[in-house]
């Protein structure tokens, strides 16, 4: 039978969530989040849940460095109308729709739901080196919400990057616990690694363009 029925299907999720949530998960505050400032080694990626948002929903914290300064990396970042995305896994479309000012708005298809795209607004905050994004077609997408920032800060010649998240669609709690192949884990270290790689091998690119402006 290629799908179990609804019971069914909600009964075995409910206990393999539970045996998940009795294993040793750290869950942090925002405000214990702040406070820590220690940044992970090169090549080392730290992913924490950390407190909801909102009742039911769910919260991950996601904090790594990248080999490139600052400048160089905020220009690979805000470059929206791009090709690279799609040489991650997870990706398999992008498109670049407009740019008004500091709001952009891009669409992405994952591979995970190829049926839709995503549609994001990020708002740039260049004199802080901080993005803001949201997911402007949750309902669409099945989700109730998906919203956060990724906030940018120099470390010499490297620049760490810490982002944030709160989300809530159906499965959220199971994904964001599941320690194995296709769950919040495995999806944001990989993606963090292949930003990390993607970054240094267009580092002139991005380097070109900073210093031509």
């Amino acid at each position: 039978m290629k799908y179990p029925t609804g019971l069914l299907c909600i009964a075995v999720i409910t206990i393999i969530a539970t045996v998940l949530l009795t294993c040793h998960v750290s869950i942090s505050s925002p405000d214990e989040i702040s406070a820590r400032k220690a940044s992970p080694e090169n090549g080392q990626v730290e992913i924490e849940r950390i407190a909801p948002e909102r009742i039911g929903g769910n919260g991950y914290r996601l904090v790594y460095r990248v080999n490139v300064p600052i400048s160089t990396y905020w220009k690979f970042k805000t470059d929206f109308n791009n090709t690279f995305l799609i040489s991650n896994k997870f990706i398999r479309g992008h498109r670049f729709i407009s740019q008004n000012g500091n709001i952009a708005i891009t669409e992405t298809q994952y591979t995970y739901q190829p049926d839709v795209f995503f549609r994001w607004q990020t708002r740039l905050f260049p004199e802080h080196f901080r993005l803001a994004f949201s997911l402007s077609n949750p309902e669409q997408c099945k989700q109730k919400y998906h919203h956060g920032y990724i906030q940018l800060e120099s470390e010499g010649k490297d620049t760490r990057v810490t982002q944030v998240a709160y989300f809530d669609f159906w499965g959220a709690t199971f994904w964001a616990y599941n320690p194995w192949r296709g769950g919040m884990q495995d999806f944001l270290s990989y993606t963090a690694r292949w930003e990390q790689a993607t970054v240094v091998r267009l580092k002139d690119r991005y380097d070109e363009k900073y210093n031509s402006n």
